[in-house]
């Protein structure tokens, strides 16, 4: 699979979560095999009119590179001109690999504004969109969709032809409808229908937790890579044991001493990047996943929410280590 100066076989993607893929996120995905990752979603007209906290989550740095930022909106002219801000390294940033656009959030307050997957319900504009950013930027240019808008508007592949027609360089595909949410199993057929319908690349989004769904959505769709989202918060391990099996090796083990290690790391990226204060806040729900599955985990993560400086948390990360001793 080739997306601009990409390419991998079978690669693995970092879906774009607000409020998770920061650039602490970005890395620690990437130390542990996730070959490409994504930006928060960022809006294209908050960037164009130079929103102070927009610009920040659109800037990439080299050491997290191959990766996207990705733009929302419904504007054709105002996406083209917030892809030449990040086509030219945002915020004192460097260029992306791609700019991805995303048709896929289903959150109501996008929703309404006409934005994220309700362009689902208007593949023309679709087309339009991705035809003006294209013509804007020569970075590769995809777009994240949705299965479609409800049960019965399942037009993914319609949306996918009228994006690939524009002129973009590959699909991102989450197999569940607007009106689903995150909830429901994600419906694969989807992806291979889409799959079917296109000859650039498409990648499967939803429902991949580990080396056995992430095998069952390659098998079932023929996709040409895997994005993680959700499972990935708090377990960046999922991708080194997907990539374990991809390439039929052993899956290494994750012991607790490694996961709150990692959990530790993250927060001291994400320190260096924002400052501690904000980092703590910012990060307590991505340290607390770390303890998922751990002896008196709830406890813990209570204490988490609480703390208010890297120190208190990495007491209380040492402390639920000691217990599964």
């Amino acid at each position: 699979m080739k997306i601009g100066t990409f390419q991998r076989e079978i690669p693995l993607f970092l879906a774009p979560m607000a409020g998770y893929t920061d650039r602490a996120a970005r890395l620690i995905c990437r130390r542990y095999s996730a070959d490409f990752t994504e930006s928060e979603m960022v809006s294209a007209r908050a960037l164009v009119y130079q929103d102070r906290k927009s610009a920040p989550l659109a800037r990439l740095y080299p050491d997290e590179l191959p990766g996207a930022v990705q733009l929302f909106g419904s504007e054709p002219a105002i996406l083209a001109e917030a892809a030449k801000i990040v086509a030219a390294g945002t915020a004192g940033g460097v260029p992306p690999t791609a700019i991805d656009l995303n048709y896929g959030c289903p959150v109501k307050k996008i929703v309404s504004n006409g934005e994220g997957s309700a362009l689902m319900r208007e593949p023309k504009k679709i087309g339009e969109i991705v035809s003006a950013v294209v013509r804007a930027t020569s970075l590769p240019v995809t777009v994240k969709i949705r299965a479609g808008w409800d049960a019965s508007e399942k037009n993914a592949a319609e949306c996918a032809r009228a994006a690939e027609s524009a002129g973009c360089a590959a699909i991102f595909l989450h197999a569940r409808t607007r009106s689903q949410f995150y909830s429901g199993a994600a419906d694969l057929s989807v992806i291979a229908k889409v799959k079917g319908a296109v000859s650039v690349p498409v990648v499967g989004n939803g429902d991949i937790t580990d080396a056995e769904s992430a095998g069952r959505m390659l098998r079932e769709t023929g996709c040409d890579g895997l994005m993680i989202g959700r499972a990935a918060v708090g377990c960046p391990f999922v991708f080194r044991e997907v990539r374990a099996a991809i390439d039929g090796k052993p899956i290494p083990p994750v012991t607790p001493a490694e996961r709150l290690d990692a959990a530790l790391l993250q927060l001291d990226l994400a320190i260096a990047d924002k400052g501690e204060k904000v980092a703590v806040m910012e990060s307590r729900k991505q340290a607390a996943q770390y303890l998922f599955g751990l002896r008196d985990a709830a406890s813990y993560r209570r204490k988490i929410c609480e703390a208010k400086t890297r120190e208190e948390v990495a007491e209380i990360l040492k402390d639920a280590l000691l217990k599964e001793q």
